[in-house]
């Protein structure tokens, strides 16, 4: 059973600790703070918590005994841009959008940020060098903001047993995988398309908009994506990608896979472009248990009538057990489940909006 959840919201970090008669608030961490992002490293059990403070720019702090103290550490950092006309995005982070272990060693790290500069710190966040080979591609000129008003590093998706071989997802900038540790990187997603470009360029990989890439921690060369047009999966490590009928709609922004059955996924479906709410003003968990080709539209305990809560990318999280979910909504609600979403539970329907949700232990 996880012995966590982790709340990074647009007020600050909670931390819920399991008891006999369910989750309690054991502390609230960073009050006033917009949490953006969160880690907990399994290798030494140290937390990171990423803010976004607007004109105090993003900051980074890490945590050595479970939150009750806490450091801050290096933000990554851009180099200064050079004179290039042809490069339209800025060098100046505005945002850390996903933190990942990387290699083997504690205190690795991967750090995905808009404008869609892929990081690394090899001392737990003291120090981040800028992944030059992934930066320096000359497709990098063509990505373009997806939810933020940058092109951004979302999804980092480290093969467990291979952690040379990672998969990332940029929006919008497609889908790239790397097999020797960052020294070089291929643009893969076949199978994407995008309708918001002219027909001619809708499958241009360059330009896919996914909105969360997961893997399967057990089953590594299998993927489970949203993306602003469809929702997707993968079987061969991320380089091809087969379209999956989700419904009650095939747009969202939130996507868990079973870390322990690569076959079991959980989509929470929306109504896509400037609506962004749930389908019927209904909110719904679709999963399926057989790889994508069938899905149940799971409602039991979830609002059904004047639900307007939409779940952010990483606002979903899926513990080791396979069993014991929880996501949280731009309400401010937060669900849980114990038995792979076939009942939900409302743990909290006060919270600021729920922008990280982590099931941890």
């Amino acid at each position: 059973m996880a012995q966590h959840l982790l709340l990074g919201t647009r007020k600050g970090l909670f931390d819920y600790r399991p008891t006999a008669a369910g989750w309690k608030l054991e502390r609230v961490s960073f009050l006033g703070d917009p949490v953006s992002q969160l880690l907990v490293d399994p290798r030494d059990g140290r937390w990171y918590a990423a803010s976004a403070l607007g004109h105090f720019g993003v900051k980074l702090h890490r945590s050595a005994n479970q939150g009750a103290t806490w450091e801050e550490v290096a933000a990554p950092a851009y180099p200064v841009k050079p004179d290039d006309p042809d490069d339209r995005n800025p060098w100046t982070l505005s945002y850390l959008w996903a933190l990942e272990p990387a290699g083997t060693a504690a205190g690795d790290l991967w750090a995905g940020t808009a404008p869609g500069g892929l990081f690394r710190s090899t001392d737990g966040g003291e120090s981040w060098q800028l992944n030059r080979a992934l930066w320096d591609r000359p497709e990098r000129r063509e990505w373009f903001g997806g939810g933020l008003d940058e092109p951004g590093i979302h999804s980092i998706c480290p093969n467990p047993a291979n952690p040379a071989d990672v998969v990332i997802g940029i929006s919008c900038g497609g889908v790239w995988l790397t097999a020797d540790d960052g020294a070089s990187w291929t643009l893969r997603g076949e199978g994407m398309s995008a309708d918001f470009l002219p027909p001619e360029q809708a499958t241009y990989l360059n330009l896919q908009d996914p909105h969360r890439i997961v893997r399967c921690l057990d089953q590594p060369a299998v993927l489970w994506a949203t993306h602003h047009c469809d929702s997707y999966r993968s079987t061969d490590g991320g380089a091809t990608w087969t379209a999956l009928e989700v419904p009650p709609s095939r747009f969202g922004f939130a996507v868990a896979v079973s870390p322990r059955d690569a076959a079991v996924g959980w989509y929470i479906p929306a109504i896509k472009d400037q609506f962004r709410v749930p389908v019927e003003a209904q909110l719904v968990v679709a999963r399926s248990r057989d790889g994508g080709r069938w899905f149940e539209v799971l409602r039991q305990g979830l609002p059904q009538q004047e639900a307007y809560d939409l779940v952010y990318r990483h606002a979903l999280d899926v513990a080791a057990d396979g069993c014991t979910l929880a996501f949280g909504s731009t309400t401010g609600n937060v669900w849980t489940t114990a038995d792979a979403g076939d009942t939900w539970h409302l743990l909290n329907g006060h919270l600021p909006p729920v922008y990280a949700v982590r099931l941890v232990g």
